[in-house]
């Protein structure tokens, strides 16, 4: 370890890695530049914003076998949220970083490349790659920009400092090719973790991150909409982004400040079968009803999808649509799949059904990352039994899910009255009485038409076919409309 004064307030600053070329004072946010027989000041960088993170500088725990410590920080934001990379130390020298994001940890180390690597600007979500003579798939591509920063770390970043990171997925393996500095891009691998796996220690509690934040991180809190005042029940740390459900202005609470980034207009309030804010035990999780969307397919078939959360068990979500529920969940280990009919997970093969474009028409609540009416995704859906998995690709990123059934009775007996609705017509059922009234219609036309051709071949003798026939038809169109509407009603 090495320690040094800070240029500008005289504080001590501690250079633990010899890899770290830069430090953040504690007291005064200076950045510090450790040069050959000097430091630098290089003037101030950002506090972190409201740090609802478990992790703190200090925090040790081991991974496979090999103890580390959390030495510094930086905080990044891009588009749709933010999210910290932490910088570690491991007791024989060699550094890494731990990602945190929403509740999801990975831990990446330097690799060395083993053949060119791919430019930063031919990169495509949901493309494949080849790296280190393996196949990846990209699993998001971004720009994101430095916020503010922590303790030590390997290089120089401050305001205004942009990380260009892509990662890619192959099951569980990880990657992260970081081309924010000039030249080749840094390779890093690594794997999924928890801080249970990690046997972390010294992790902050709920007290001491409530004198941080002011508020309990992942415990439901309100706050009033800036635009029209309406009570929004988010999850401190966990859910910044939120969408009022009166006024549909978007709001990103991540900040001190609350910020307003869409001025909303008001909307007829949706109905939902599942109440936001409804608790209830899944299993012997509690988990709660944070946010609520509803999208629809290119044919204009919609679906609603409920976020929830649980303090101990962290998001799921809930999927209702015409043919029942299911209960689905992020993948942090992917199938494998070529683009081709099938997708492989866990040595099982699921088959590919369709795939198609999907649209948000209404958004509630509160979310892990920025949603609104008007995003849109393309959907490929693979099954095996009972069991589906979904691959979601957006511009930026792509996601795995897998979702399994949900008996309405079972969603009654864990949320209660909070439950609207009777379970919904399904399977054989719906398909016979989909289209109904226009069948119907459809046969009462031809007995018509059959009873009515002996007059109008009477007619043609004369000359009233022409009057005969459009009465006819105005009879046909005066019964076939009314189906048609009959039938959107009975779809609704």
């Amino acid at each position: 370890m090495q320690i040094v004064s800070c240029p500008s307030c005289g504080a001590e600053v501690k250079f633990r890695s010899a890899a770290s070329v830069m430090a953040v004072c504690e007291y005064c946010n200076t950045r510090v530049l450790k040069e050959a027989d000097a430091v630098r000041d290089l003037g101030k960088i950002s506090s972190v914003l409201e740090d609802y993170s478990p992790i703190q500088i200090g925090t040790s725990g081991v991974l496979g076998g090999r103890p580390f410590n959390v030495v510094g920080r930086i905080q990044l934001r891009y588009d749709a949220g933010m999210w910290n990379e932490w910088y570690l130390m491991f007791d024989d020298a060699t550094t890494g970083w731990l990602g945190d994001a929403s509740g999801q940890y990975m831990i990446t180390t330097l690799r060395q490349p083993e053949s060119a690597l791919p430019a930063f600007e031919s990169l495509r979500a949901g493309q494949q790659y080849k790296i280190n003579n393996e196949h990846y798939t990209a699993a998001d591509v971004r720009t994101a920009d430095c916020i503010g920063g922590q303790g030590e770390l390997p290089f120089k970043a401050g305001d205004g400092w942009q990380a260009r990171v892509a990662d890619f997925r192959r099951g569980s393996s990880f990657v992260t090719l970081d081309y924010s500095d000039e030249g080749p891009p840094a390779l890093y691998t690594g794997v999924p973790v928890t801080l249970e796996s990690m046997q972390c220690q010294l992790l902050r509690d709920d007290e001491q991150i409530k004198q941080s934040a002011g508020r309990y991180r992942g415990k439901l809190d309100k706050l009033d909409c800036p635009s029209c005042g309406s009570p929004i029940q988010y999850l401190p740390g966990m859910t910044a982004n939120l969408v009022c459900h009166a006024c549909h202005t978007q709001i990103d609470a991540s900040s001190p400040k609350v910020e307003v980034l869409a001025a909303g207009e008001s909307v007829e309030r949706q109905r939902f079968t599942l109440d936001l804010g409804a608790s209830g035990k899944l299993g012997n999780q509690e988990f709660t009803v944070i946010g609520a969307m509803r999208r629809a397919d290119d044919e204009g078939t919609q679906w609603t999808e409920y976020l929830l959360y649980g303090p101990r068990a962290g998001f799921t979500w809930l999927v209702e649509t015409d043919e029942g529920w299911s209960r689905a969940n992020v993948l942090d280990v992917w199938p494998t799949w070529d683009g081709g009919s099938t997708a492989t997970l866990d040595k099982a093969e699921f088959e590919k059904l369709y795939t198609y474009g999907s649209v948000v028409t209404y958004a509630a609540g509160a979310f892990n990352w920025r949603v609104k009416a008007g995003d849109r995704t393309r959907v490929a859906e693979f099954k095996r039994q009972q069991v589906s998995l979904a691959a979601e690709l957006t511009d930026e990123e792509l996601t795995w899910s897998r979702s399994t059934p949900l008996a309405f009775d079972q969603l009654k007996a864990w949320f209660g009255t909070s439950v609207h609705g009777s379970a919904p017509v399904s399977g054989p059922k719906l398909a016979e009485q989909a289209g109904r009234y226009k069948r119907s219609a459809k046969n009462f036309i031809i007995v018509m038409l059959v009873l009515n051709a002996i007059p109008l071949l009477a007619s043609m003798d004369n000359g009233g076919f022409g009057a005969q026939f459009a009465y006819s038809m105005l009879g046909a169109l005066a019964i076939y409309l009314p189906a048609i509407f009959l039938d959107s009603i009975d779809k609704q």
